[in-house]
């Protein structure tokens, strides 16, 4: 079993659901009382926070690199940064480290192929939503259409995050915008959604959304438990 390099705290409460997550998939794969092997380097996500809102993404690579710098050198053999959006400083991590990095957007992309699907729907912070570190790679990489919401709809989806999943609070009446913001998309032509903050699992079931979802939280930590027993 390969070694598991896992930045996480952005945020903390959805780093909890990578480990459970990755410790549920070994055990379900090997059985009896194996769990995986892996290492967590935990940010301080009031600073990173702080960084994105002034648009410094170069300080953000330099912590989020010496991150990946700290678990290689204990051991890790590749590395899962546990977010979304801070995937903006990948290249960076990547170029930091000797091992390599499982990309959040290729998980989730491989499992939307894999699906059938060819039209998706994103939900994430602004970053995410706007940029093209992840549309683009959904689009150019992978061959992806990808519709997010429009400008009202991407502010509130952002302000849940940062507001209240980042701080553990699920609160129904979010579930419900939501909710409102995928029929939105579907409208749009979307077949199926990306949650693509790892929040926003916490906050969306499959039985509440009107269109299929894909779980970037999920996916990403199947993708880490499939590459570290390939070992």
């Amino acid at each position: 079993m390969g070694t598991i390099g896992l930045i996480g705290g952005m945020s903390w409460e959805s780093t909890l659901e990578y480990y459970r997550l990755i410790n549920q998939g070994v055990g379900s794969r090997l059985g009896g009382l194996h769990s995986a092997r892996c290492l967590l380097y935990s940010v301080d996500f009031a600073e990173i926070e702080r960084l994105q809102t002034a648009g410094d993404w170069d300080a953000t690579a330099t912590i989020l690199a010496d991150a990946a710098v700290r678990l290689e050198r204990g051991g890790a053999d590749f590395i899962v940064l546990c977010t979304n959006t801070m995937h903006i400083v990948a290249d960076a991590i990547t170029a930091a480290v000797s091992v390599p990095l499982l990309h959040i957007a290729d998980a989730t992309a491989n499992a939307i192929r894999a699906a059938g699907v060819g039209t998706v729907g994103l939900l994430g912070t602004r970053f995410t939503m706007e940029q093209e570190f992840y549309l683009g790679r959904l689009r150019a990489t992978h061959g992806l259409t990808v519709v997010i919401p429009e400008e009202s709809d991407r502010e509130l989806v952002h302000s849940v995050i940062y507001g209240e999943l980042c701080r553990g609070e699920i609160r129904s009446q979010s579930r419900t915008a939501y909710v409102a913001v995928i029929d939105r998309l579907a409208a749009s032509g979307a077949e199926a959604i990306i949650l693509g903050c790892t929040e926003i699992g916490l906050l969306i079931r499959p039985a509440d959304s009107p269109l299929p979802i894909f779980d970037t939280t999920r996916i990403h930590a199947e993708a880490a438990v499939e590459r570290a027993l390939s070992r």
